[in-house]
């Protein structure tokens, strides 16, 4: 089964809602400080453009993770270019302003991103398998509906019409009009 434009469209925004919000919240929570204007922003449209892309059919949970922490490893780099620190920084054990940060921090940070998303993504995940169910059920139920196409033995059997045949034994028919011949001259 494929996604028209308006499902599509509305798929694409309810899983970029989630992806960027959910970054620009643990950003916020990490940091202190929301992510600026243009990087949500900015975010937001590769996001969308990204889960348009990829939603013209059902997709498996795994497919779904692997884009979610692909995307959210995207924007936390975009949302730490304003000087707050990025997850490559980090993984070096330096934070935002260039001192050490060390690894439990590093990897603390990272297991509380990896987390946050799988289980996010499972999320997502179910809601796209509950959304696609209840669109198999809907179709179903509206072909129910439908009148039934005659079969093949009904169209077999239906009564074949003969044509009658007319008595022609020198008498006129006074309903029939003869308009053979050639045509009549211009006057």
């Amino acid at each position: 089964m494929r996604a028209n434009l308006p499902l599509r469209l509305t798929r694409a925004a309810a899983f970029s809602a989630v992806c960027v919000l959910l970054a620009a919240l643990g950003h916020s929570a990490a940091g202190g400080t929301g992510p600026a204007t243009w990087a949500f922003g900015l975010g937001g449209a590769i996001v969308m453009l990204v889960a348009l892309t990829l939603s013209g059919r059902e997709r498996s949970t795994s497919t779904i993770n692997v884009t979610l922490v692909a995307l959210q490893a995207g924007l936390h780099e975009l949302f730490g270019l304003d000087g707050t620190g990025a997850v490559l920084t980090l993984a070096h054990g330096q934070d935002g302003s260039g001192h050490g940060s060390g690894l439990g921090e590093s990897l603390g940070m990272l297991l509380a991103h990896l987390t946050v998303t799988l289980i996010t993504g499972w999320w997502l995940a179910r809601g796209e398998a509950a959304l696609w169910s209840l669109l198999r059920r809907l179709g179903r139920r509206l072909i129910r509906l439908l009148p039934p196409l005659p079969s093949m033995a009904a169209v077999l059997r239906a009564p074949v019409r003969t044509a009658v045949r007319v008595a022609s034994g020198g008498v006129l028919l006074r309903h029939i009009v003869s308009r053979r011949g050639p045509p009549l001259p211009a006057r």
